[in-house]
């Protein structure tokens, strides 16, 4: 499935940032079964390759598989090759933009003011990633930013919780990528999968009830 097919289902991308991957799928299969359909392994495990081709090859048909964290062309190859469906920074990295659609995956590059939005936009992002959103005045600041940009589909991530999710969703974004306030301590050794899995509930409620709202 395809990230937009996927966040037309559920419009939250569940962000899995540690020091290793080791529980990365695991964790995934938390968020599956509480209804996500995004997940990003982030580049910031060293064994990020690895745990994406582990879940590639077992997740759900119905779930899209990303790589998060993506700066340089050779992540971008790795994540790909290892069954990454899509690729997001955290920055306008031209080149992995350049990459991604030379191999045929979407790219959300991470922007923050209406001028680096634009200039993702015009450099072939699928979506963008407005990081970090909450800092500049968070469903407020997408509000405004869609006024001039409305034809550019927004991505905020950055302090998206499971009480504000739903917020950015009527300020116009078309979904949001949700990180430690999602995960907290499941991806760490003896992290606790249960509350994970109740915070996951809450936070797919929370985005499909505000897509369902006239």
């Amino acid at each position: 499935m395809s990230l937009q097919q996927a966040m037309k289902k559920c419009p939250a991308v569940a962000i899995l940032r540690s020091s290793s991957a080791a529980r990365y799928s695991d964790v995934s299969d938390v968020l599956v079964e509480a209804g996500i359909r995004a997940v990003e392994f982030t580049f910031t495990a060293p064994d990020v390759a690895d745990a994406i081709r582990a879940y590639a090859a077992c997740k759900p048909a119905d779930v899209a598989l990303g790589a998060g964290t993506v700066i340089t062309v050779e992540q971008a190859r790795a994540a790909v090759e290892a069954g990454a469906t899509y690729l997001i920074s955290p920055s306008i990295c031209v080149d992995v933009i350049e990459e991604g659609t030379r191999l045929g995956v979407p790219v959300l590059p991470g922007a923050l003011t209406p001028t680096e939005i634009l200039t993702a936009w015009r450099a072939g992002a699928a979506m963008v990633k407005v990081f970090p959103a909450s800092a500049v005045g968070g469903p407020s600041y997408i509000k405004a930013v869609r006024g001039p940009l409305s034809d550019i589909p927004l991505v905020p991530t950055g302090g998206v919780d499971v009480d504000n999710a739903g917020a950015y969703l009527a300020a116009g974004a078309v979904g949001v990528g949700v990180g430690s306030p999602l995960v907290a301590d499941a991806c760490e050794p003896g992290g606790d999968l249960d509350a994970l899995s109740a915070r996951a509930r809450a936070l797919v409620a929370s985005v499909t009830g505000a897509v369902a709202r006239p």
